[in-house]
């Protein structure tokens, strides 16, 4: 199996994030690549290339471009207001909640976080624009790599994506790089693409981005958002809106689930996207259903993942992988990489 590489992705490197009232390390860090990088090379899985070039359209396709504008710029502008700022990373502190207006962009900065944003735990860092822009870039070329008949590809890139709505950022994701990928998908001709996001955290992001639509599944297995972040979405009665109607699936489970009971949930899941017919799958390829995961509830074991791999492969769609969470940082890589493989020995 291919996989396109960011090597920006340690650009960006937050310093601390808001973690249950108080500033802590962030969990979100670029270890969390290097060791599936690793992996990768020591397993022998295929090639490793650098993303090709695109323009920014392609990520406008997802992204609003006020909001692309104001990533763009962010950094400088969180220096301009005070020179100390260039020694810490930028975090939002206000919200326009219900009742307040979002139509009307601020002068203030701080403002504009907040306008472009849903917690204070992603922070903004000097090369979070750069990173997060070659991570589309390999989200992009993966999907390319499957429309010239490639079974599957990997974008391997960080930081992840599916919590980035079309409009703001939070849970450690700035572009949405499944949504891109699907996108391209629709916009080279494949009819219908399915979405399946497999990461413990609700892939909100994702499922706001295509709620309205029919011509992308969202199909998301989490933890239950009664309990779990982010809170607010990913509940089972989310079923689409509108021409989506029906093509919104939400599979939440209770806290400390273990591999029998999400593999049957994945069942479900592969079912309904056989049912959708698509052309081509994405999945957000989370690895924080891991037991040893420190902000997730899952009790997955390594070995898991190669059955996760074989699952998706029986799928039989042309399948872009792209990288997601997962922070019990020593065993991501093995986690990662089992499902590729399992994935690979089964589609031959």
């Amino acid at each position: 199996m291919r996989t396109i590489y960011n090597d920006s992705h340690a650009l960006h490197h937050g310093k601390v994030e808001m973690f249950r009232g108080e500033l802590v390390p962030c969990f979100e860090v670029p270890a969390r690549v290097d060791h599936v990088l690793r992996a990768l090379k020591a397993r022998g899985l295929g090639a490793i290339e650098a993303p090709d070039a695109f323009d920014d359209a392609a990520i406008a396709r997802v992204h609003a471009q006020r909001y692309l504008d104001f990533l763009a710029g962010a950094w400088d502008e969180w220096v301009a207001l005070d020179p100390a700022n260039a020694t810490r990373d930028a975090l939002p502190s206000y919200w326009p909640v219900r009742t307040f207006r979002s139509d009307v962009l601020p002068a203030s900065f701080p403002a504009r976080m907040g306008l472009f944003s849903y917690d204070a735990g992603t922070p903004l860092t000097a090369g979070t624009w750069t990173a997060a822009r070659a991570g589309a870039r390999c989200a992009l070329t993966a999907a390319a790599r499957v429309l010239q008949g490639d079974r599957a590809a990997f974008a391997l890139t960080r930081p992840p994506g599916h919590h980035a709505g079309a409009d703001f950022f939070g849970g450690y994701c700035f572009l949405n790089n499944a949504a891109i990928a699907a996108q391209s998908l629709r916009d080279a001709g494949v009819e219908r693409v399915a979405v399946l996001d497999i990461d413990y955290h609700h892939g909100n992001g994702t499922q706001a981005i295509f709620y309205e639509r029919a011509d992308v599944q969202f199909t998301s297995l989490h933890g239950d958002p009664h309990t779990e972040y982010p809170y607010y979405l990913g509940y089972a009665d989310e079923r689409g809106a509108g021409a989506g109607l029906g093509c919104n699936h939400n599979l939440p489970l209770a806290r400390g689930s273990g591999f029998g009971l999400w593999r049957e949930a994945l069942s479900t899941a592969l079912r309904g996207i056989a049912a959708f017919q698509p052309g081509a799958l994405v999945v957000s390829l989370g690895l924080d259903t891991f037991a040893g995961d420190p902000i997730a509830g899952f009790t997955l074991a390594t070995p898991d993942y190669l059955r996760i791999g074989e699952d998706l492969a029986r799928a039989g769609l042309p399948t872009v992988f792209v990288f997601e969470g997962g922070y019990a940082v020593a065993e991501v890589g093995a986690n990662a990489v089992n499902v590729l493989d399992g994935f690979m020995q089964q589609a031959g």
